[in-house]
């Protein structure tokens, strides 16, 4: 019997981040030491098919290594511990440690106009979420949106529809408190579904979007949501995004009849985007006060209080806390 990942420890956790390389292997040359750059789980060879295609941001080359928890290319891990026995990686970053080991397939060099602690945002939830809107879906303007879900992700999404000029950004959500934040990433609308009374959310946003929303995205992982969210699109030309990683692995069931209909699902991985290629252009938009990064940070604390920032998470109190490694 084969193990799973999850028989893969001890590992070090962690794949967003943001830092300065201390040194480089043979036969690197894209970054050196002294480089301000940013980690990512999305490998981005530059040289297989997939890689040079626009088509997609699977690296066909090292797509399994995220999920042996080891170097791509030798098949090793860099990490042990006191004792000399062996520790796993975690999709090619592992950042939560002061000095990582990281393939240069997974590390994107990136400009020092932009603060560390906002560079970090950018390694994985809020490009998934602006990507998935502008790159995957294709977001137009004037069109009507859902997004099911409010964390960091669906937020992201709300920001990458308002960059589209979307009219109409509904945000389904059971925390009413996730509106008002919202707003600042362009949500013109919120629906809480235990407030619906005897209307399903489907009703309330057909009843919205005059028969169903153009783009809905599905960001919490859930097979009875995403089809809630496929439901919810417009017959004709409705698009389902689903970001979610469905959390029991249980399959999505659609009526087939729907989609001879017009209505399509699309899966997104990292936001459609190639990182070494879109991520400079997100902090070009940073930059320019176009994207909003710095409302996502609701909290932040030292490394040595790493597991007050798991609790927060937990209890639904954080988007992305920052952690600091020298403070």
């Amino acid at each position: 019997m084969s193990a799973g990942p999850a028989a893969f420890f001890p590992r070090i956790f962690g794949h967003e981040a943001a830092g300065v390389v201390e040194s480089v292997g043979e036969n690197v040359e894209e970054v050196k030491e002294g480089d301000f750059v940013l980690p990512v789980f999305n490998a981005d060879c530059g040289e297989c098919r997939d890689c040079k295609s626009t088509k997609s941001n699977n690296c066909s080359k090292f797509i399994t290594h995220r999920y042996r928890h080891v170097m791509p290319r030798d098949g090793t891990s860099r990490f042990r511990d006191k004792n000399g026995e062996l520790v796993h990686h975690f999709l090619g970053v592992s950042s939560f440690t002061e000095y990582t080991v990281v393939d240069v397939s997974c590390v994107v060099k990136i400009t020092r106009e932009i603060p560390v602690d906002r560079a970090c945002l950018l390694s994985c939830g809020v490009p998934t979420g602006v990507g998935a809107a502008s790159k995957v879906a294709k977001v137009e303007a004037g069109s009507t949106v859902a997004i099911f879900g409010l964390g960091t992700v669906g937020l992201a999404v709300a920001e990458g529809a308002r960059l589209c000029k979307a009219s109409k950004i509904i945000g389904v959500d059971l925390n009413p408190e996730k509106f008002e934040l919202g707003k600042i990433f362009g949500l013109t609308d919120f629906i809480n579904p235990a407030n619906c009374g005897d209307k399903t959310v489907i009703e309330v946003i057909k009843e919205m979007t005059d028969g169903g929303a153009d783009y809905c995205f599905e960001c919490i992982g859930l097979s009875s949501v995403m089809k809630d969210a496929f439901d919810s699109s417009r017959q004709g030309w409705g698009k389902t995004v689903i970001l979610g990683v469905e959390m029991h692995g249980s399959p999505i069931s659609l009526n087939s009849y729907d989609l001879l209909k017009g209505r399509s699902v699309l899966g997104s991985l990292f936001g459609g985007l190639r990182s070494k290629h879109d991520i400079p252009l997100l902090i070009d938009k940073y930059i320019n006060k176009e994207l909003h990064l710095d409302e996502f940070i609701t909290n932040e604390v030292r490394f040595q209080e790493i597991n007050k920032a798991f609790e927060l998470l937990e209890q639904g109190k954080s988007l992305r806390c920052i952690i600091w490694m020298d403070n």
